[in-house]
């Protein structure tokens, strides 16, 4: 039986992927595994239990992932599967950032009580709500991971212009992006190019705050940017400023701060990216079938602080996180031949500092077990 932990209100249509040997609880002690949406988990207290933690989402902001890794923790996110709910919420953006729609909707809320006169009110007053069309206009689309590529397509099929930038771009994309995208190598020249900027890529130490006073003197005026991607990215203060002075002619974002609340021009929505009943089904789905099988076969696909290992044969596993250590790996194979046990097959990979083994054999030991747990290289074994 394995012992699950859920942080919040996790869809069903997910959970029932796991079956009756799992006890889903919001109240377990000590989990094997946590599916986590939102919830803030800096502070939280790991039992010894735990091997697995799967987010409902893509970010991991909340999670202390390296932490986690110490602890041989393995960290899943689900990508992609909320990426057609930001998009289309994206694709709504574009329109909030060139038309005024929520200006204009606040300020026909004020005629109410003019009775005849409203339509007359309307036509002197609707001059001041005007705005371009996007028809023919460049999206500047930073990171072209899931959303961003499918982002390109949806602005694309309106008309627009895609230039498209991502540190770790593969050719791979190109057969998800529009024809005619126009690839570049550096933000300055998304940020020469753009008549609007949509951003999609992670907060970390590199990207927080790129957007800031520097990177606006390099954008065009009267620029128009979308934030559905981090908070973070962007330097609140610096955007209030930028767009009081008409640097920047709309900023919309799914991430309000203090800063840009009430500022003209600028729409805050209360991180609506992935709400809908489809993205929050998708993510479950995905996160309970990653820890499924991580807690029943060692298999790993997803995770952000550990390689992807996926074995196929049948029989008993043993699963290694160790550090990126040249002579780990054939500490984990001597220790199968020294104890005569052959094995069926064995995968391992490295992701920075750590690493993942994981070996299939009709019959594992606990002597195997033992040697391996004695290599001071190796963080957590896992039998399965």
């Amino acid at each position: 039986m394995y012992d699950i932990l859920t942080l919040n209100k996790i869809s069903q249509i997910g959970l029932k992927e796991l079956d009756d040997k799992y006890v889903i609880s919001d109240s377990c002690e000590n989990p094997d595994g946590i599916i986590v949406r939102s919830a803030a988990m800096h502070d939280f207290a790991f039992s010894d239990k735990t091997v697995a933690v799967a987010r409902a989402g893509a970010g991991v902001n909340n999670i202390p992932v390296e932490d986690c890794t110490k602890k041989g923790i393995v960290v899943f996110n689900t990508p992609g599967a909320n990426a057609n709910a930001v998009k289309e919420l994206v694709v709504a953006g574009l329109m909030l950032t060139s038309r005024r729609v929520a200006a204009a909707y606040d300020w026909c809320k004020t005629l109410k009580g003019e009775g005849e006169n409203v339509g007359k009110l309307v036509e002197k007053g609707k001059s001041q709500f005007a705005g371009p069309e996007i028809l023919g206009k460049t999206l500047g689309v930073v990171g072209l991971g899931a959303i961003g590529r499918l982002v390109a397509v949806a602005a694309s099929n309106l008309g627009m212009k895609i230039v498209g930038y991502d540190p770790y771009f593969n050719e791979a994309f190109k057969s998800e992006l529009p024809a005619d995208t126009e690839y570049v190598d550096s933000l300055d020249a998304i940020y020469e190019k753009a008549d609007y900027i949509t951003l999609h890529l992670p907060c970390t130490k590199d990207t927080k705050g790129m957007i800031n006073a520097d990177t606006f003197a390099k954008m065009k005026d009267g620029v128009r940017i979308l934030n559905f991607a981090r908070g973070e990215l962007v330097v609140g203060s610096d955007m209030a400023e930028a767009v009081k002075a008409g640097k920047v002619a709309a900023y919309v974002t799914d991430f309000p701060s203090d800063e840009v609340i009430g500022v003209e021009n600028v729409t805050a929505l209360p991180h609506l990216g992935a709400s809908t009943p489809e993205s929050e089904e998708n993510c479950a789905y995905m996160a309970a079938v990653e820890i499924r099988e991580y807690l029943e076969k060692g298999n790993i696909k997803n995770s952000v602080n550990f390689p992807n290992v996926e074995l196929s044969a049948e029989g008993e596993r043993v699963g290694v996180i160790h550090h990126n250590a040249l002579n780990v790996m054939n500490d984990v194979l001597g220790a199968f031949m020294s104890n005569g046990v052959e094995t069926k097959e064995f995968g391992s990979k490295a992701k920075g500092d750590f690493a993942y083994t994981l070996v299939v054999a009709d019959k594992i030991p606990d002597a195997v077990v033992k040697a391996l747990e004695a290599n001071e290289d190796v963080i957590k074994v896992r039998k399965i």
